[in-house]
């Protein structure tokens, strides 16, 4: 197991100053870049000369908050990025000679306090909760996303191939993927598998599961990743959730479980289903506020395009163990690998922020452990083919169709403000309320081309 998140962020010692000096020395670093992400997981940062590292490691970098989105109240401008040196990494598409490394921060206030807008600070918070509890919060993404393949006249093209396909028409889009795996394993981001998924030029790579913190991380490294090795050969890797109508969305299934010590607590072996009552209960959360997190596991309007029937994406809160069509699985219970029985949240698309989306799942786990929550039966049927009375009279309630109606659903939520805290959650919603208001305003192509001439 990797180390849990509470044990990462501490007061620097000697050791990891020299640790990371001594690193930058032998791969000849020359700019580290600090990097963080904004309310909405876009990557930021900003780089310094190895001539500044040591201070920074001791003292943090200043720097104008007020540019990043949702990271500062309207009085305050000046922050601090505090790097983690656990995350140095090389960066492997850069020249070796004068190389460039990374790491991440935790974003302070210039006394030292964390930021309260600082998603990974959000994401700490939250798993503190879960250790006081004694429990450690692990994760494993299956990351979607297509490669947009450029041709001679400057339009985009998705590669010819489908689900599980071992070779492509063109193979780009193969050769992209194996070098995205490959990366990631030298930056030290275990990878589970990979494989083209059901779209034309869709892929997939599912990491392997590592706590929480380590993780979020990870998918904001992943995503740099294959976009730096996709744009030289003209191609552009998108995460967006349904980017082609024609076409399947890209999800973020996130598997979930909690530990403690070694032991998996979602385990039990007098369980029919080896699922324990703990596990029980915390898909009991999962479901209860489903609707209510959605715009944080959904962030985007385009998210909805993909929470649609027909499409392997889950419309309502169900669980079960074998369809792929509803919210949460869970996965079949191999002998002889306890560690394995976990919580499939089928919902996520990668547009989300892994800090806040890791945060509001595991706040809504908890809250069905903590409250003992009840776990209906699992639905083996379709859900899609039950008429609005039966799946109420199984507890089953409707995902948000649009964005408009998850932030409607969100702003009530104490839930949410708990997992995220008061001004995250202000701020996270105004940024969603304009991009919807955005969106209302604009004529779109649909329009004109249905309306214009009529």
């Amino acid at each position: 197991m990797n180390q849990t998140p509470e044990n990462t962020h501490q007061t620097l010692d000697d050791e990891a100053i020299k640790y990371v000096l001594l690193s930058a020395r032998e791969n000849d670093v020359k700019f580290i870049r600090l990097w963080f992400t904004d309310i909405l997981g876009t990557l930021k940062g900003f780089a310094i000369t190895v001539d500044e590292l040591e201070g920074v490691l001791r003292n943090g970098a200043s720097f104008d908050g007020a540019s990043i989105e949702g990271l500062t109240r309207a009085d305050e401008s000046d922050m601090v990025a505090m790097p983690d040196p656990s995350t140095f990494q090389v960066l492997p598409w850069r020249p070796s000679k004068d190389a460039v490394a990374r790491m991440f921060c935790d974003i302070e206030t210039p006394t030292g306090e964390p930021s309260v807008a600082d998603g990974r600070q959000v994401l700490r918070r939250n798993l503190v909760r879960a250790s006081e509890m004694g429990l450690t919060f692990y994760v494993a993404p299956e990351i979607e996303y297509y490669y947009d393949m450029g041709d001679a006249d400057g339009i985009a093209r998705p590669t010819r191939s489908s689900y599980f396909d071992q070779t492509s028409v063109d193979g780009t889009g193969a050769d992209l993927r194996r070098d995205t795996v490959l990366t990631l394993e030298q930056m030290g981001i275990p990878v589970k598998h990979s494989h083209h998924e059901v779209g034309d030029g869709q892929h997939e790579i599912d990491l392997r599961h590592m706590n929480a913190l380590t993780m979020a991380d990870s998918i904001v490294t992943f995503k740099v990743v294959a976009k730096e090795l996709a744009a030289p050969t003209g191609a552009y890797a998108t995460f967006m959730p349904r980017p082609y109508g024609d076409r399947h969305g890209s999800g973020m299934h996130t598997h979930m479980s909690l530990f403690k010590g070694d032991d998996n607590a979602f385990f039990d072996a007098n369980d029919d289903m080896n699922l324990s009552e703990m596990g029980r209960q915390f898909i009991a959360g999962l479901m209860r506020h489903a609707a209510d997190i959605c715009v944080v596991t959904n962030q985007w309007i385009n998210s909805y395009k993909r929470l649609l029937p027909g499409l392997e994406a889950p419309i309502f809160a169900s669980w079960t163990t074998g369809n792929f069509g509803d919210l949460i699985r869970v996965p079949t219970y191999r002998p002889g690998r306890e560690e394995s029985v976990r919580v499939e949240y089928r919902a996520p698309d990668a547009a989300a922020n892994p800090y806040l989306l890791f945060s509001v799942l595991l706040a809504a786990g908890l809250d069905g452990i903590e409250n003992k929550m009840s776990l209906p039966e699992p639905i083996e049927e379709d859900v899609y083919q039950m008429s609005d009375t039966e799946l109420s009279e199984r507890g089953v309630a409707r995902l948000p169709r649009t964005l408009d109606e998850a932030i409607r659903l969100a702003e009530n939520s104490d839930l949410l403000e708990k997992a995220l805290g008061p001004t995250v959650m202000a701020n996270f919603l105004a940024n969603k309320r304009l991009e919807w208001q955005e969106f209302s305003n604009t004529v779109t192509d649909y329009e004109l081309t249905r309306y214009r001439y009529l």
